[in-house]
């Protein structure tokens, strides 16, 4: 079966097309090299998945006939990503929310002065 139709089929990306630009761009390597979107894999490749700042490691368990559910992905894959990947995934959100509320849209114009408040004083002349 292709790269990009298997990590269709096991639910790692919406649709074929989708799957098949991560592979152009880089983002999918089979044991090891760099791979097209029709390179076939087999029972026992590894597959790196680059995707939402974490390298995924899947074992290629068997090879789906189509799609399938997301309660059987379990037996065409075996999912080996490290759990630090995910806490640092963890980790990244969590900054990413000290600075700004979910939900709140654009900084408004009085945000942004506020921001550049809290910085240096910096006077006209260039002086502190």
């Amino acid at each position: 079966m292709r790269i990009d139709k298997f990590l269709w089929c096991v639910r790692y990306y919406k649709t074929r097309s989708i799957a098949t630009q991560a592979i152009q761009k880089g983002h999918v390597t089979v044991n090891g090299q760099q791979a097209k979107a029709s390179r076939e894999v087999f029972p026992s490749d590894k597959v790196t998945v680059r995707r939402d700042q974490i390298n995924y490691i899947l074992t290629v368990l068997d090879i789906p006939a189509n799609r399938v559910g997301p309660k059987l992905v379990d037996i065409y894959r075996k999912d080996e990503t490290p759990a630090e990947s995910f806490e640092h995934l963890e980790l990244l959100k969590l900054s990413k929310a000290h600075y700004r509320a979910a939900g709140t849209g654009r900084p408004t114009k009085k945000d942004r002065r506020d921001l550049d408040d809290y910085g240096l004083d910096i006077d006209d002349d260039g002086d502190e």
